[in-house]
Parts: structure tokens; sequence; C-alpha cells
């Protein structure tokens, strides 16, 4: 005689007979789209109100396990709506919503490159754009170490030739860069377009939107004050170091 055990069968890899798994993690995936779908326009809805997008410039992604949710081409960052918002599978293949900004290459090389990046915002932010025109820092670091907060939670920010939006070729550059500061331990946030503006990323939404802000903010400070701040003095960005561990 069989005896029954109560419990419920299982497939040969492990799955419960009756799709029991598949379902628990399909509902997963889906509860982190639908949160990721609401970060996704939060942000947009936040960086339009204050001014750091404009029009249809700019766009915002989010990674997903092996899936990526990211703004529609020619979308307004302020007024997205979420159940357009683009899903790709982990090739990079729609799914779901309006069709991908043509950005989608560029923000998953970024998530590819570095391990910790889950959310990437691009944006044109006045101050940024203007700072390549009016001629950045150094082109291994557009601005220079010029508050506290600048080096402990933006870094070293390098300048990416101008290339057309979208030119697959730019994700070639950025993720090259990612890989030269992630070898010499002062891992890279962001990076400038030249006249394009910043791209940034982070864990999580609220990580990557500090970068951006203290980014532009550090790029108005410099051109308010004509490009004349000298850097903090190497003992103060040793002391940044030990104190909070700023990568740089």
């Amino acid at each position: 005689m069989t005896r029954h055990t109560g419990t419920t069968p299982e497939t040969t890899d492990g799955t419960a007979a009756d799709g029991t798994h598949d379902r628990a993690a399909d509902e997963t995936h889906d509860k982190a789209v639908a949160e990721a779908r609401y970060e996704i326009v939060r942000v947009g809805t936040s960086l339009f109100a204050r001014g750091y997008v404009h029009a249809s410039a700019g766009n915002i992604s989010a990674k997903v396990g092996d899936s990526h949710l990211i703004t529609p081409t020619d979308a307004a960052l302020g007024f997205l709506e979420r159940d357009r918002l683009a899903l790709v599978d982990a090739r990079g293949e729609q799914l779901a919503g309006d069709r991908a900004s043509k950005t989608l290459t560029l923000h998953r090389r970024i998530c590819a490159a570095d391990p910790t990046a889950r959310f990437v915002i691009h944006t044109h932010s006045t101050h940024l754009v203007g700072l390549t025109l009016a001629g950045v820092w150094s082109r291994d670091d557009v601005l220079p170490p010029i508050t506290p907060y600048y080096v402990m939670k933006v870094g070293h920010v390098p300048l990416i030739p101008y290339h057309r939006p979208g030119d697959p070729r730019v994700a070639d550059l950025v993720t090259a860069r990612i890989a030269e500061h992630a070898a010499s331990r002062t891992p890279i946030r962001a990076v400038l377009l030249d006249r394009l503006g910043p791209v940034v990323w982070g864990p999580d939404a609220a990580t990557a939107l500090a970068v951006l802000e203290e980014l532009e903010e550090t790029a108005r400070l410099w051109l308010l004050t004509g490009r004349r701040p000298e850097p903090l003095p190497a003992t103060a960005l040793d002391e940044l170091r030990s104190a909070f561990g700023a990568a740089w």
C-alpha cells in the first residue's frame, strides 16, 4: 500500500506538478513589475515638477529580475502612464506597453556592467547640458570635487563624447568606463553625455535620484561661480574616504 504524505508531488526539476511554484514565481515577478511601474511614474513626475526634465527629453528604467521596464520613446516624463511603460524580456524583446525608448540598449548594458544598477535615469538637465557646452573640468571628471557631498554622493563622472541619441556605440563607451573605474576601485554612478545630459544609476530609485540631484546642483554651483572654485584639497578628500568610504 502506498503511503500518502499530504505533499504536492514534484517534477524532476523540483517544480510542483500542479504548477504551484511557477504561479508563485509569476505572482512575485508581477508584483515587482507593478512596484517598478509606480516608482518610474513617481520619479518622472517629481523630475518634471522640479524642472529637471522638459518636453519628451530623457528616460527612466528599472530592472526587475531579468526583465526591464523603460519609458516609451518620446514620452513626456511628467505625464507617464503606468500601463504604457515598455516591458522587455532578458533578450530585449518587448512584451508589453508602448514602443521602448531608443536608449534601451544603454540602460540594459549599464545594468549588465554594474550588478548594483537596478534603476537608471537619463535627463537633459539644464546645467549639466550647459556644462558640456561651456566646457567640462576634464574628460575624466566633468566637475571638480568642490563640495564634500559631491564627493560622497556622486564621485567621478566621465564625459562621453557626442553621438546621436540612441546610438548603440554609446553603450560600449559607457560600459568601458564602468569597467575602468571598477578595476581602480572607484566605481562610478554616473556619466555625462556630451550635449545630451547625465545618465545616473543605483540599486533603487531613491539612490539614483539623489545622484542626479547632487550632480545637477554641483554643475549649477560651478557655473554660477564662474567655474572658479578650487577643488577640495587632498587632505580633505582623504578624510572623506576614511570617514565615509567615498569612492574618489
